[in-house]
């Protein structure tokens, strides 16, 4: 395999100018793009979640998911509270603030994904994605430790 043809840089360098072009996007609102899809998730979720839920969905261990968390509640997007059935259950609920700032980030996800297929047919994006989604099928599977 040649290098300048390999995949993997591609799709390493492609993700790198996703995320910086995001990132950059989102700098207006103060929020990283993980925060954005905390709210996101939670807006799509009724506007409350279990914080467990939060965290598989985030992929992250449960002590980066309580510091994103914190960030969060310090900039007054998003309120912690325990659940009166089983304390140790906690429940993230999005604040006013946090719902308006919500759209504000789907109208930047939006423009930033128009700028990324830009060019595209309606066909090659479905195509894109089924084949983006087999890879990361494959890549999930793989289980080296």
């Amino acid at each position: 395999m040649q290098q300048i043809n390999a995949l993997a840089p591609q799709m390493g360098h492609a993700a790198h100018l996703a995320r910086s072009r995001l990132e950059a996007r989102l700098s207006q609102y103060d929020v990283t793009p993980v925060q954005t899809h905390v709210l996101l998730y939670l807006f799509h979720h009724g506007g409350q979640a279990p914080q467990c839920q939060l965290t598989a969905f985030l992929k992250v261990k449960p002590s980066t998911a309580n510091g994103i968390l914190d960030r969060l509640e310090e900039k007054g997007m998003v309120e912690r509270s325990v659940s009166g059935a089983d304390a140790r259950r906690r429940f993230i609920t999005l604040t006013d603030k946090g719902r308006q700032q919500q759209a504000l980030f789907r109208k930047n996800f939006q423009a930033a994904e128009e700028q990324m297929l830009r060019g595209l047919t309606p066909e090659e994006v479905e195509t894109f994605r089924t084949l983006l989604g087999r890879i990361i099928r494959n890549l999930e599977e793989d289980q080296i430790p």
